[in-house]
């Protein structure tokens, strides 16, 4: 398999310097660039093409925040992670409203780094209860109407888990099948719904009156 091309985006040289340290040390990803601000990531993404972007929060002429939502919008299929000194969840969510799959916090060891990038990178990575939970209040019960879905019954049960922030083992030991047969599913849910990430799923969840 080739490694995965990363893109690093932080207005701290040292910052920068710190994730590439960690990350060198394996072979599954390869550092391709290095941007200091929000422009520059638009402008790295469109010439390099990484499959993840490392992308800080707060940096100065151009945010993370802003800068994720116009390179998703040009570039759906490049992954995004949003890294942060905080975990702000207001900060965190309005991230992933804005096209961003996942987050790191820069603080945690660097061996809960690669293995968090390697499972995000194979679309394994779960979301988090938090997050979740921020979804469902986004969408008041008032407001959900349950609707018709292009997804068969088994479909529904595994987006039903994956919105209410299941791994995928605990997807498959729930629904006692293999990993493999949770990934097929996955695969064809967001196929069906032409959605990219777990994040799109929950809000698809909440918003259709999907969830028991």
């Amino acid at each position: 398999m080739q490694p995965f091309r990363i893109l690093i985006v932080d207005d701290h040289s040292h910052a920068r310097e710190g994730i590439r340290e960690i990350l060198e040390e394996y072979e599954d990803f390869i550092i391709i660039g290095e941007g200091k601000n929000g422009e520059e990531a638009i402008k790295l993404t469109e010439e390099l093409m990484p499959d993840i972007i490392l992308m800080d929060i707060q940096m100065p002429v151009m945010n993370g925040l802003e800068a994720t939502k116009r390179i998703k919008l040009k570039f759906p299929y490049v992954k995004i992670v949003m890294i942060t000194v905080s975990d702000d969840i207001t900060d965190l969510f309005d991230a992933l409203k804005k096209g961003a799959q996942g987050y790191l916090l820069k603080n945690i060891q660097s061996e809960a780094w690669y293995e968090y990038l390697k499972a995000f990178a194979l679309d394994e990575v779960p979301m988090s209860k938090e997050i979740a939970f921020q979804i469902l209040k986004d969408f008041p019960q008032s407001t959900m109407t349950k609707e018709k879905t292009p997804l068969s019954a088994r479909e529904l049960e595994v987006l039903q888990l994956v919105a209410k922030g299941l791994s995928n083992r605990e997807i498959s030991e729930t629904l006692f099948i293999s990993e493999h047969t949770v990934k097929s599913h996955l695969k064809n849910i967001l196929s069906k719904l032409h959605l990219d990430n777990r994040v799109q799923l929950t809000s698809y969840a909440f918003q259709k009156g999907l969830m028991n």
